[in-house]
């Protein structure tokens, strides 16, 4: 008599609708989306029962999904289609479900052929689970699973009010802890999976603060203080994590389906019950050597061509020069691509100060007439932006840790700090901002480096406050800008800076290459 049974619990989390092999900066081949996890998937499905299961963000983030609500939103949704073919159980609501609106979450809901789960996005009015439902229970080979769905609760600190009109978000380590209680009373399943769109908000190992402890990511405190769960799925911030935490088996695949995260789950019959034991989380690279699944590839081919053709459409046009031939020069003086981003910025915004960076040696700017491929040729990350509230010693400060990307070499001339390219490039960790007058000189040592500074035509006062535009990354203090962390956020906004930008062109057709050459580095 069999005595021991296995089951494999497959997730994706923050998709952000890649589908086909592509990061539509060109037509290369690159090694993610679902037409590859599909692979991964079958092939599992031949030797064990699978359960897939997606975290959230899968409907929003890629030209596809912009290109589906903003021009086909009457037709099928691409992604859903999809999704359907292969299978999945439930998905649970992420923080990028509600960018298009109530009405496009709807059909989206309404085309799935599986439940979208959500203990925690309640409808205002009755505070009931919104459009799907707290959590789903499924039968596989005996074996009763319990997955218990939870959205951070964090969405109304970034979401335009409109489009999660007449919702409640409630606490998400609460309601967790609630509804565990509740599952493992009333349902008594054999295992109780918590898919959860948020992630850690401290070190797994040593347990210290890694960001600002706003209730955005709750998945370290659900771990050491609720019982009864026995596998975190995590999403959101778009980690590789396959571990265990206080006895709780978690895992968070990464994004875009570059990584496919799998839990095997062991039962025991002990009696006539079978008894989890024990699980262990992995990740599965989407490699070269995983080809892209036929079938998912033909479901949405149609979507896929009109993406690629809107993407080489003209969306407007460059009054003057905004190429770049050298990117390095771009990072010593002002250059009208920079400028142009950082008016963007401000400009939605609604703010006098911004900064960006030039994210790689690869960008080539714009031309005389803009595509949609041109954009997201030079904005590469899914960045959103935030709006925090810094004073001007912080900004000083951010300079400073900007200027260390620059040294002199033995002749005495200005080259790039070898830290900022091996072991890997990080030339995003470089900001170049506008609404300030600035000048940074090399030659001085390292926290002295900023030799003028001023906002307004007089000196920066270091006492005062400043509204600052930049990308979220940066925001939160990535790149070393600990200055940032646990700043006011004034405003966070959450549609990814590629559909901002192609907005901004789509509105004003012309755009113009200007520069004011407001800052510069020197010897």
């Amino acid at each position: 008599m069999v005595n021991k049974k296995h089951l494999s619990l497959f997730v994706t989390s923050d998709v952000h609708g890649y589908v086909y092999p592509t990061n539509y900066s060109d037509r290369e081949e690159r090694h993610l989306g679902l037409a590859k996890v599909a692979t991964l998937v079958e092939e599992k499905r031949k030797t064990t029962n699978v359960i897939l299961l997606d975290n959230g963000d899968l409907i929003q983030g890629s030209p596809l999904t912009f290109h589906h609500a903003k021009y086909k939103r009457d037709t099928p949704n691409p992604l859903i289609k999809v999704a359907n073919h292969m299978g999945y159980v439930a998905s649970v609501f992420g923080n990028h479900e509600f960018n298009y609106g109530l009405d496009y979450l709807q059909q989206v809901v309404e085309q799935s052929n599986f439940p979208w789960l959500s203990s925690t996005v309640l409808y205002e009015n009755d505070r009931t689970p919104a459009f799907g439902k707290p959590y789903l229970i499924k039968e596989i080979d005996e074996i009763k699973v319990a997955i218990l769905g939870v959205t951070t609760h964090y969405i109304p600190n970034w979401e335009d009010p409109k489009n999660i009109k007449g919702l409640a978000f409630e606490d998400a380590l609460k309601a967790t802890k609630r509804w565990v209680q509740h599952i493992r009373k009333e349902e008594k399943p054999d295992v109780l999976i918590v898919s959860y769109h948020g992630g850690f908000e401290r070190d797994l190992e040593s347990g210290e603060p890694t960001e600002a402890l706003t209730g955005e990511n709750q998945g370290y405190q659900m771990c050491m203080e609720i019982e009864g769960i026995d596998i975190l799925v995590t999403g959101h911030q778009h980690r590789s994590i396959a571990t265990q935490l206080n006895g709780v088996t978690v895992v968070q695949p990464s994004n875009n389906g570059q990584l496919l995260g799998e839990v095997d789950v062991e039962f025991e019959l002990i009696g006539d019950q079978w008894t989890y034991t024990t699980s262990t989380a992995s990740l599965h690279q989407v490699d070269d050597k995983v080809k892209a699944n036929e079938g998912v590839l033909h479901i949405i081919k149609d979507y896929e061509q009109a993406t690629q053709a809107w993407l080489d459409q003209p969306i407007g046009d460059v009054d003057g020069d905004m190429t770049i031939n050298d990117p390095f020069h771009v990072r010593i003086k002002e250059h009208p691509f920079i400028e142009f981003i950082n008016k963007v910025q401000m400009d939605i915004a609604n703010v006098s100060i911004s900064n960006t960076s030039l994210f790689n040696n690869a960008s080539p700017g714009f031309g005389s007439t803009i595509t949609m491929r041109d954009i997201v040729s030079n904005y590469v990350y899914p960045n959103t932006l935030k709006v925090i509230r810094v004073s001007g010693k912080d900004i000083r400060e951010a300079l400073e840790q900007s200027a260390t990307y620059f040294m002199l070499d033995d002749q005495g001339k200005i080259t790039v700090n070898p830290s900022f390219i091996d072991p890997k490039p990080q030339h995003y960790n470089y900001d170049m901002w506008e609404g300030i007058d600035y000048e940074l000189t090399i030659s001085n040592p390292v926290g002295t480096r900023v030799t003028k500074l001023n906002y307004d035509g007089n000196q920066i006062d270091e006492s005062a406050e400043f509204d600052v535009v930049m990308n979220n990354y940066r925001a939160g203090g990535g790149g070393n800008f600990y200055m940032y962390q646990g700043k006011e956020v004034v405003q966070d906004i959450p549609t990814d800076m590629t559909e901002l930008i192609a907005n901004y062109i789509l509105e004003r057709k012309k755009i113009n290459a200007t520069c004011n050459e407001n800052w510069q580095v020197v010897k």
